[in-house]
């Protein structure tokens, strides 16, 4: 991927990475006497791996404003302790950002903030969202034609817009006129001066836990809190509760936990790749801990192809449960073959012309005295456009690999993703249209495997039903997902953004 658009002036931003790219982390928490700007921090750190473009938090004492402080970056580098002493309040939603609509800019990263008159009154609205609507195009219009002013290209201001001029009264009604006319993912956070309100699409595509924090001896009423994953609440002593349920709304206040289901579905389709991928592997999704059902889908790769092998190395962090519940299920030694430079995230100043060829090993250095002479197993959780994994190849032959077998605990991804994540487009997949003996040829290595799609729902212990795989199959469960709506369709329209 070039420089990403909407970098800011005079930066360049290189992104090596071939997997697929992350998409967004959403945290929300009503909890009266705690520090709720601080907890939303660490909650947020603890989601920084689905989105490093932007983070931003908003705040509001009950019964006061809402104030929101976001910015292009890491959350370790967007907020400092004035900043956090600022957010305070009882009730904060946060969000990290990977942008699935709309460009790498300050003005689409979130939370989103709106502020309507509904009538005779003012509705304020703070918003965040991990997903993608595949009808953003069509509300947007529909909004401007309404005289609705935007400050984004994102579709997540099109959903705070609905929100903040919807008619009703009560948030929770407005949220439950406006959801089931959103199509596409969507899992979201949003607040008003006195509530959390948080909810998800009817076909549960993105990820959405609760959580509750322990109550003191002061004060016994229990305080919840959301997030995309289960992996915010440990880190701030909180315990995981449940899923919120496909197009279920549940609102957070003065009240404790409320739930209403709002637009009940048959055809549940959560993302097969958050198993894979997406999610930390200290995270529970639907009764998993993803590092176990990892370690599975590593055991099965070996059973669906077994080959004559002295080790087994890891791409890292990624590829690490699989590697050693492959190596478990071989019986061969597993080590490190790479030392991985932890410090790098995002590249955002290039090598330069000189270092380009060797970027990779800003990341990665191989060890020639773990490797040189063996006949290795490598195992990754994906390949998308083939370029991160053929350096890697090269550079294990040049530190000696007598031979390299890849191993991927996925399928092989072929279609683009429509519903949160950023991919490449069909053209970029190497994947797509090719046989694996001919991607192995173009990768350089030995032989390879993709786990097969029945292997993956095998180690997750459940079925394609209630399931999207798209990435890997093509089968989109939303009628209408296709290439009308695509990243940067709101930004292509001249007359789409009136600034407010």
């Amino acid at each position: 991927m070039a420089a990403m658009a909407g970098a800011a002036a005079g930066e360049v931003v290189s992104d090596d990475r071939d997997g697929p790219r992350d998409e967004c982390g959403v945290f929300g928490i009503y909890a009266p006497g705690h520090d709720v700007s601080r907890l939303s921090y660490f909650g947020l750190y603890a989601l920084q791996h689905r989105g490093q473009e932007s983070a931003g938090i908003a705040a509001a004492d009950r019964g006061g404003h809402i104030v929101t402080r976001r910015e292009l970056g890491l959350v370790s580098q967007v907020f400092s302790e004035n900043d956090l002493r600022t957010l305070a309040g009882e009730l904060a939603i946060g969000h990290v950002r990977y942008s699935t609509t709309g460009s790498n800019a300050w003005e689409n990263s979130q939370p989103v903030q709106r502020s309507e008159g509904t009538n005779g009154s003012r509705r304020e609205v703070a918003l965040a969202h991990n997903g993608n609507l595949i009808n953003a195009v069509a509300l947007h219009e529909e909004l401007l034609a309404r005289g609705v002013t935007f400050s984004s290209t994102s579709d997540s201001e099109i959903i705070a817009a609905m929100i903040a001029t919807n008619p009703a009264e009560r948030i929770e009604d407005a949220i439950a006129d406006v959801l089931p006319r959103l199509r596409g993912a969507f899992s979201i956070v949003a607040m008003t001066k006195d509530r959390i309100v948080a909810f998800r699409d009817p076909h549960g595509l993105r990820p959405l836990a609760i959580g509750t924090l322990a109550s003191d001896g002061h004060d016994p009423q229990p305080r919840y809190c959301v997030a995309s994953e289960s992996c915010a609440f440990d880190i701030i002593g909180a315990r995981f509760l449940r899923d919120v349920q496909p197009g279920e709304v549940v609102t957070l206040g003065e009240h404790g936990l409320r739930s209403r289901m709002v637009a009940p579905d048959d055809r549940h389709a959560f993302c097969i790749f958050e198993y894979i991928y997406f999610a930390r592997p200290d995270s529970r999704m639907n009764g998993q801990v993803l590092q176990v059902a990892r370690g599975r889908m590593g055991e099965i790769l070996w059973r669906e192809a077994p080959v004559e092998a002295d080790l087994v190395i890891a791409v890292p962090d990624s590829g690490n449960p699989a590697a050693r519940g492959l190596a478990r299920a071989a019986g061969l030694p597993q080590d490190d073959g790479f030392v991985k430079n932890r410090y790098v995230a995002r590249t955002f100043i290039a090598p330069g012309q000189e270092l380009r060829k060797h970027g990779l090993h800003l990341k990665f250095n191989p060890l020639p005295e773990v490797v040189a002479g063996k006949r290795l197993v490598v195992v990754d959780d994906s390949i998308v456009r083939g370029n991160t994994t053929r350096q890697i190849v090269e550079m294990l032959r040049d530190a000696g690999a007598r031979e390299i077998h890849m191993r991927i605990s996925a399928p092989p991804i072929k279609h683009p993703c429509h519903y949160g994540i950023d991919m490449s487009t069909h053209e970029e997949m190497i994947a797509h249209g090719k046989s694996t003996d001919q991607i192995a040829a173009e990768l350089g290595c030995d032989s390879l495997h993709y786990l097969s799609l029945q292997g993956v729902y095998e180690a997750i212990g459940a079925s394609r039903a209630g399931h999207c795989d798209a990435c890997f199959s093509g089968h989109y469960p939303l009628d209408g997902t296709g290439e009308a709506n695509g990243k940067y369709a709101l930004e292509e329209r001249p007359d789409a953004l009136v600034r407010v």
